[in-house]
């Protein structure tokens, strides 16, 4: 099987098994070299994933890989959450995470360009709209996008400091140090 057939297969197993477990598949691929492929899984859903989520659908995927048995060497199966600078790879990720940071590079130059930072816009007529800090707005088409991420803003992120879910366990008397 070529190794085209390989990824289509495994990412139709993993969609299945991400939409079994309730978690949204945001990405599949195959790596690595052909006698020794890692098959990379990002999952997530709202709130983000746990560890148990990304052990069920890795389960569920080994064992149907086990039992279809079309790849013919070892692999290495790693799932895991997107992370803060998650990948986007499809329309609907530009148009969910519009007003968002994002690193987009493009195949092509774009008026000279390539690379591209800015707050994404939104995405019309196959074309995603960045406002980028260099050249200010401009139309990249989805088909010419080479990678792209999300941004993390780690500095409003400790602007915002600790979550209140995260703190509604501590009072007032138990954040003080224990004294003698």
């Amino acid at each position: 099987m070529d190794p085209r057939s390989v990824a289509e297969r495994v990412r139709e197993i993993a969609e299945q098994a991400a939409a079994d477990h309730q978690v949204e598949l945001v990405h599949a691929e195959v790596a690595g070299p052909e006698g020794s492929p890692v098959l990379r899984l990002f999952i997530d859903k709202p709130g983000g994933v746990t560890h148990d989520d990304c052990s069920r659908v890795s389960h569920q995927l080994s064992t149907v890989l086990d039992v279809e048995d079309f790849i013919h060497s070892t692999y290495v199966l790693e799932v895991s959450s997107p992370g803060l600078e998650r990948g986007l790879y499809k329309r609907a990720d530009y148009e969910r995470f519009a007003g968002s940071q994002a690193k987009i590079k493009a195949r092509s130059p774009i008026n000279g360009q390539r690379n591209f930072r800015g707050r994404i816009l939104g995405v019309t007529d196959d074309k995603v709209i960045v406002a980028d800090q260099t050249s200010g707005r401009v139309e990249i088409p989805l088909e010419g996008i080479v990678k792209a991420n999300l941004e993390a803003d780690v500095e409003s992120e400790l602007r915002l400091g600790p979550r209140p879910e995260a703190d509604k366990h501590l009072t007032k008397d138990s954040a003080r140090p224990e004294t003698s």
